[in-house]
């Protein structure tokens, strides 16, 4: 990775049993795979242990890799509210480990990191997996499925910050076109 410059980007896959994490770097209109894994708590410790594990090693990775933003899916209901639940906790810590590091967050949701990472919107995870694997490089589909989640979270902020900022540029060049 080394000679490369470019913007950071953290993807998040929040859960109480298995966090998902990626982090990309996006270098032009490449992206490269940097860190990806999963923050495991084992089932029979205590919530605010796991959610403690959660949030010092988010924390540890927003340190070593300093991104400039992380992404984030948007919680959705869940016919499973004890599921639903345990997904809020983990993501209020890893929000709070973010934003204590000064990180800005960016939230999609599940049909956005499909239609970005994949072009369809109701793509299966599968198709999802393979794109991400695709789109960066790899040579083996990342596993397990929560960090491919996460990098296909971050793929998707990649990609959506890249069009805000043409847009932004179009809009200044026009307000400068219109002032002279």
């Amino acid at each position: 990775m080394s000679g490369l410059a470019g913007r950071v980007v953290m993807g998040l896959d929040p859960g109480t049993a298995s966090t998902g994490f990626g982090v990309i770097l996006v270098a032009g209109n490449r992206l490269h795979a940097v860190e990806y894994g999963v923050v495991d708590t084992p089932a029979g410790l205590p919530l605010e242990q796991r959610l403690e594990q959660i949030y010092a090693t988010v924390g540890e990775i927003l340190r070593r890799h300093r991104p400039d933003a992380t992404a984030v899916e948007s919680l959705f209901f869940n016919v499973n509210v004890r599921t639903a639940l345990a997904v809020g906790h983990a993501r209020g810590v890893a929000l709070l480990a973010c934003s204590q590091a000064g990180c800005e967050v960016f939230e999609y949701t599940p049909q956005q990191v499909k239609q970005a990472v994949v072009g369809y919107g109701k793509a299966s995870k599968e198709q999802v997996m393979e794109m991400v694997r695709v789109l960066l490089g790899l040579a083996e589909t990342p596993q397990p499925d929560h960090a491919a989640d996460a990098l296909g979270v971050a793929i998707c902020h990649a990609n959506s910050q890249g069009m805000r900022e043409r847009v932004a540029q179009s809009l200044a060049r026009e307000k400068e076109r219109v002032d002279t």
